[in-house]
């Protein structure tokens, strides 16, 4: 029991940093990164509450879908910064 709620306290600790770094960290790339941990930990949370359907469609259709959506959609249109010639 008192591992269950160490492990619970972790994850939200995880949920919730991951959250606020999603919303403060000013680069793109790393705000989606910091969107699939806080993915992946709401996951993991429904594990714990045994609902394994869940935390399997939380990582196919969210962390598998809509990340690597925002990933590609990061990387087709990030702009090199022009380098002058003189």
């Amino acid at each position: 029991m008192v591992y269950e709620t160490i492990a619970f306290a972790l994850f939200a600790l995880v949920t919730v940093g991951c959250s606020l770094g999603v919303v403060l960290v000013r680069d793109v790339w790393h705000s989606a990164l910091l969107l699939g941990g806080a993915l992946l930990s709401v996951a993991v949370h429904y594990v714990m509450l045994q609902a394994e359907f869940l935390a399997a469609m939380q990582i196919l259709v969210y962390v598998g879908g809509v990340l690597i959506l925002i990933t590609f959609a990061v990387m087709l249109t990030r702009t090199e910064p022009e380098v002058s010639s003189t």
